[in-house]
C-alpha cells in the first residue's frame, strides 16, 4: 500500500483531480475499485491528489513533453526516461516507459538492452550519446563529462539538449518519489537487507577465522 492517504472520488473536491479520474478511470472510484489501462493500481493519482497543485502540476509536465512544439526526437526522450527508471531502481517508471518505447514501434531487442546499453550493439551513435547522458544526470547527479556533453552536440541543438535534460531529471523526480511513497510498482520491500547467519555463528568466530587465512 502507499505510505500517503489515496484520495477516493467521493473525496475529491478539486476540479483537476475529477478531471484526471474521469479521464483514467471513467466514472469508477480509483480506491475502491483500482486499475489503469496500462495495468498499474493507479495509487500514483490518487496520492498526488492529496495536493491538487502538485497534481496540476505533474500533469502540465506530462503535456509539456508531449506536446507537439517539442524539438527532441520522442526515442531519444523515451530512452532517456527509461534508463532514468531503471538507473534510479524505479520499476514503475521503468515498466511504464517500456511501454511508450513500444509503442513508438521501437524494437524488442532495444527495449530489452536498455539495463546494459553500454554492452549493447543496437543503438546508434546518437542514442548511445542520449543513455551516456542520462546516466550522467541520474547516476553521477549531473556530473557530465565534456566527451559526453560534445557526442550530444554532434547530434542535438541547444533546445534539444534541454529538453532532454529537464524531461530526463523530471522522470528522475517521479522515480525518486514513487519508491518513497511505495507507488505502483515501486511497492515493494528493499531487496538488500541482511541474511541472517547460521545459529552457531558468531562475530569472533568469523574475525578468527579472517586471521588465520591472513
Amino acid at each position: 500500500m502507499p505510505r500517503l492517504k489515496q484520495v477516493s472520488r467521493a473525496e475529491a473536491t478539486s476540479e483537476v483531480v475529477t478531471n484526471t479520474y474521469d479521464l483514467l478511470f471513467g466514472d469508477r472510484d480509483p480506491v475502491a475499485q483500482p486499475g489503469t489501462a496500462t495495468g498499474t493500481n493507479g495509487d500514483w493519482w490518487t496520492v498526488f491528489a492529496n495536493s491538487p497543485d502538485i497534481l496540476r502540476h505533474a500533469n502540465q509536465g506530462f503535456a509539456l513533453y508531449r506536446s507537439p512544439d517539442r524539438k527532441l526526437d520522442p526515442v531519444l526522450r523515451e530512452l532517456a526516461q527509461t534508463r532514468a527508471g531503471w538507473a534510479r531502481g524505479s520499476q514503475f517508471v521503468f515498466s511504464q516507459h517500456c511501454k511508450s518505447l513500444r509503442g513508438l514501434k521501437v524494437s524488442e531487442e532495444r527495449i530489452a538492452s536498455v539495463p546494459h546499453w553500454q554492452v549493447a550493439d543496437c543503438y546508434d551513435a546518437q542514442e548511445r550519446a542520449v543513455l551516456a547522458y542520462a546516466d550522467c544526470l541520474v547516476l553521477q547527479g549531473g556530473r557530465t563529462p565534456e566527451t559526453v556533453f560534445a557526442a550530444l552536440r554532434a547530434f542535438l541543438d541547444d533546445e534539444q539538449i534541454l529538453e532532454l535534460t529537464y524531461i530526463t531529471t523530471l522522470y528522475d523526480m517521479h522515480a525518486v518519489m514513487s519508491r518513497a511513497l511505495r507507488l505502483e510498482f515501486d511497492d515493494r520491500d528493499d531487496p538488500i537487507v541482511e541474511v541472517a547467519p547460521p545459529e552457531d555463528f558468531s562475530a569472533r568466530d568469523f574475525l578468527d577465522t579472517a586471521r588465520r587465512s591472513d
